[in-house]
């Protein structure tokens, strides 16, 4: 953790609009725009960037991909340029956390993989940067979007030590905590071998 300088209010009005960007479910905008229809009626009913891909629209998932990590990254850089280096970590939590449990949804939100490696972008290239190379190679071979991510997750607090960031180590810890957990179903079906692969559309 980094040293807390800013005022507790500040901080808190920090926190509360990087969740409302956080908030916004652009792979539902998206669909809606494109007319694909609810995103949530669709797969696996998951409102981020792999369940549009399974529209078959490969133009409104990357716009899905682009938009939910900008959302993480833009909310760290600007707490970092207009308040401090506390005042970021704390927006890219909560811009994950807005993605995850999105007001405007019922607190029912997407996964979290994109805004966070766009948050993990922001707060350190470079850590950002071996997150992206470790879910890019397990995608390679597995072709399974969810397992990249829980390895990508858990390899992270790995990249933290090698690369010397160990301020970011709790909020790190606490986002890829939280990749897991909203990760559970696909775990289990991981297990069983039924979890679907990059592209592939699955029934709800």
């Amino acid at each position: 953790m980094p040293e807390i300088v800013t005022s507790i209010p500040l901080l808190i009005v920090t926190g509360v609009l990087a969740y409302v960007l956080g908030s916004i479910p652009f792979g539902l905008v998206i669909t809606r725009l494109c007319g694909l229809g609810d995103l949530r009626s669709i797969g696996s009913g998951n409102i981020g960037a792999t369940n549009v891909l399974r529209t078959g629209s490969k133009p409104a998932a990357l716009a899905t991909l682009l938009l939910d990590s900008g959302k993480g990254a833009i909310a760290v850089i600007l707490a970092r340029l207009l308040v401090g280096e506390d005042a970021a970590q704390l927006a890219g939590l909560m811009a994950f956390l807005g993605h995850l449990f999105p007001v405007w949804l019922g607190f029912k939100g997407g996964k979290g993989v994109a805004t966070y490696l766009g948050t993990l972008l922001a707060l350190s290239f470079p850590i950002g940067l071996a997150a992206c190379l470790s879910w890019a190679v397990i995608a390679a071979i597995f072709r399974i979007s969810s397992l990249s991510a829980l390895i990508a997750a858990l390899s992270v607090p790995i990249w933290l030590m090698v690369l010397g960031h160990p301020e970011l180590m709790a909020v790190c810890i606490a986002m890829g905590a939280l990749i897991w957990i909203r990760h559970a179903d696909n775990i289990r079906r991981i297990a069983n071998g039924t979890e679907a692969r990059i592209g592939k559309k699955r029934d709800t």
